[in-house]
């Protein structure tokens, strides 16, 4: 029997889950040696299809080869040691371990005693054989993000991975640390490794891919595509099955007065220690001002502020000509201020209420929704079919629970309740984090709607892409600092990947 040019195939993976067929008899294949790109919108079955290949979830029917050999996994432990390992989007690390202390946790050899100097030198060879050098003593709290990812990608490798499985890989590197991921890819590719690159980025998967596979409500539309030659427009209607437009026009504006103005703003985060350090920035209404940085530099603690979440420690916050501070201020306010917060299932919405529920959580206590000490139903009922037609939210139902919702349409839900009420300022905190490129046009539009009608916008975001595509400045953030500032038409993607990174530029 001839060897399979396969390092693995999956073919007709059934998986369902109460209510959801999220799998119906998927085929999918990837060679030895290539980047293989599996893309699909929210909720296209594309995580469940490599949760299976993972050995996390068992499906209902179909097969999995693994370089011609049928195999049956029950257990992650059985997928790695079948040469196929996962590195998810949230690392699984232990901040107080080292490197080699996190690369053979888990690991049930050695049982007894631990030679850590002899780990340490495996995976010091292991990192340099891969161009992944990183210091195997260091304890992980003291790495960069790339860095981390690095230990994750090791740990696979030490493991004997020659398949990884990679979710959404670069949503938090700085463009630097992208190009040395890429580099390491490629690396392990001429090595003989396969890679799964699962990605909303259609640039990078344009760059990266060998091949791309697309899902689309839990079937395949597309296999096989080879990524040299497809344009970033043909990949998006493939998935979405519609033409989508990755750079909406955004109209010339002459900004207005100032909205919010932020001086030497001082805040602590959860721990106590210094968040943000002397910020100082304005807003003018109809601007866009964007915030681009990695993840954990102060972004978190800077929209808490701004949204009366948090304290400051010192500085001067004014609103409208008017300075903020006490939270009866900012309660004076709330109906002025729209806040889209980072985490839309935990934070922004209460997943066991309905969506007319949600979308008053507001205005429950004004006219007409509240009629003395008692809610008005028919105005709730009212309120969202409209919120619902307005905004394009797809729902079964507005009494239907937000948690049933696709993640662009729970996003929906909440940039209705936010802005329907034309707030001055809009706080949006990673609008788009997850969502595919259907989803994301939508949000945009609603965005720059508000931006037309004369709001002052704050958009925090990790996706340079879209900070240069909708904001009018550009500001980088480090450590709680602001590195630089630039109207976004003049930005060069080089010098915000080094104040990304620490090194401050001049505006």
């Amino acid at each position: 029997m001839a060897e399979s040019p396969y390092a693995f195939e999956m073919h007709g993976i059934v998986k369902r889950f109460p209510g959801v067929l999220a799998n119906d008899h998927v085929d999918f294949a990837c060679r030895e040696g290539e980047v293989h790109a599996l893309l699909g919108e929210n909720g296209a079955g594309k995580s469940t299809l490599m949760n299976v290949l993972a050995g996390l979830y068992r499906p209902e029917a179909g097969e999995i080869f693994v370089s011609g050999k049928r195999m049956s996994f029950h257990s992650p432990q059985d997928a790695i040691t079948n040469g196929i390992g996962m590195i998810h989007q949230h690392f699984m690390l232990v901040p107080s371990h080292s490197v080699a202390e996190n690369v053979v946790l888990g690991l049930k050899q050695p049982r007894f005693f631990l030679n850590l100097a002899s780990v340490e030198e495996q995976v010091d060879a292991l990192g340099k054989q891969y161009s992944m050098s990183v210091n195997p003593r260091a304890k992980i709290w003291e790495l960069s993000v790339g860095e981390q990812q690095r230990v994750e990608v090791l740990k696979m490798l030490f493991r004997g991975a020659r398949t990884l499985i990679m979710d959404e890989p670069t949503a938090v590197l700085t463009p630097q640390e992208v190009d040395v991921l890429f580099q390491t890819l490629h690396d392990m590719t001429e090595r003989g490794h396969s890679i799964v690159f699962i990605s909303h980025k259609l640039d990078e998967v344009v760059k990266i891919a060998d091949r791309v596979t697309v899902l689309r409500r839990g079937r395949v539309t597309a296999s096989d595509v080879p990524s040299k030659g497809t344009t970033k427009a043909q990949l998006a209607t493939l998935m979405v099955g519609r033409e989508v437009l990755f750079f909406i026009e955004k109209e010339k504006m002459e900004p207005g007065n100032v909205v919010l103005k932020v001086e030497q703003l001082c805040a602590d985060n959860d721990r106590g220690l210094p968040a943000l350090r002397d910020v100082n920035f304005q807003i003018r209404a109809g601007e866009i001002y964007g915030i681009a940085g990695v993840a954990g530099n102060g972004q978190r603690e800077l929209a808490e502020v701004l949204t009366g979440l948090r304290q400051t420690k010192s500085g001067v916050m004014t609103f409208d000509n008017a300075v903020l501070g006490r939270q009866t201020k900012w309660l004076s306010i709330g109906q002025h201020l729209a806040h889209i917060p980072e985490d839309r299932a935990a934070f922004g919405s209460v997943p066991s209420l309905s969506v007319e529920e949600n979308l008053i959580l507001k205005r429950f206590n004004r006219a007409p929704i509240s009629t003395g000490w008692s809610i008005n139903s028919s105005a709730v009922h009212k309120n969202a079919l409209r919120l619902v037609d307005d905004y394009n939210i797809s729902t079964p139902t507005v009494e239907t629970p937000v948690r049933m919702l696709s993640g662009g349409n729970l996003q929906k839900v909440i940039l209705a309740r936010e802005t329907s009420e034309h707030p001055k300022l809009i706080v949006a905190v990673h609008p788009t984090r997850g969502l595919d490129v259907g989803a994301i046009e939508g949000v945009h539009r609603i965005l720059l709607e508000h931006r037309r009608n004369g709001a002052a916008i704050l958009l925090i975001s990790e996706e340079l892409e879209e900070i240069l595509s909708l904001a009018d400045q550009v500001a980088v953030i480090y450590e709680g600092k602001i590195m630089g500032e630039t109207p976004a038409g003049k930005a060069d993607i080089q010098s915000i990947g080094l104040m990304m990174a620490g090194t401050k530029v001049e505006s």
